[in-house]
């Protein structure tokens, strides 16, 4: 399945104006600890419309790899989800981190501009990894645009 990312009219109208408070945002409890910046991550916030699709991807993530491979693999490498900023290199248009409808794993392997030449979550052992975020309505970066592959962001089936 193909995921379109949305454009910044489409974000807003789906899912209301972004704000720095995150007055849109619900805390959801992880099947599994993550770790940011080797320190344990057990909740994270995310928009109440994706909540769901959040939580069933790392569910699926969990059954799929178990947790001692999500820990091998760095899946639970945690870069954030919620976060109020404008998108890298704009001057004017938001993050969908700003939404909380975008999370980044393993950021320090897979970085922005890293293609699929040496981005890790490139490799096929991460390619079940991608289909799970892509069944719950999720957008890898890296699969649709070659780059940003830490990057999946909630999006519209085609």
């Amino acid at each position: 399945m193909s995921i379109k990312i949305f454009s910044q009219s489409e974000m807003e109208k789906y899912f209301g104006k972004a704000n720095p408070q995150g007055t849109y945002l619900t805390t959801i409890d992880l099947p599994y600890t993550m770790y940011y910046d080797k320190q344990p991550v057990k909740k994270m916030r995310c928009h109440t419309k994706v909540a769901k699709a959040f939580l069933n991807v790392f569910k699926d993530l969990l059954a799929h790899y178990g947790e001692a491979k999500l820990n091998e693999l760095e899946i639970t490498d945690f870069g954030g989800c919620f976060n109020y900023r404008l998108m890298r290199g704009s001057n004017s248009k938001l993050s969908a981190h700003s939404w909380g409808t975008a999370i980044d794993l393993d950021a320090n392997r897979n970085t922005l501009k890293e293609t699929s030449a040496t981005a890790r979550f490139a490799k096929p052992e991460y390619k079940p990894m991608i289909d799970i975020f892509e069944k719950h309505g999720f957008a890898s970066l890296g699969r649709l645009k070659n780059y940003d592959w830490m990057h999946f962001q909630y999006g519209l089936p085609v």
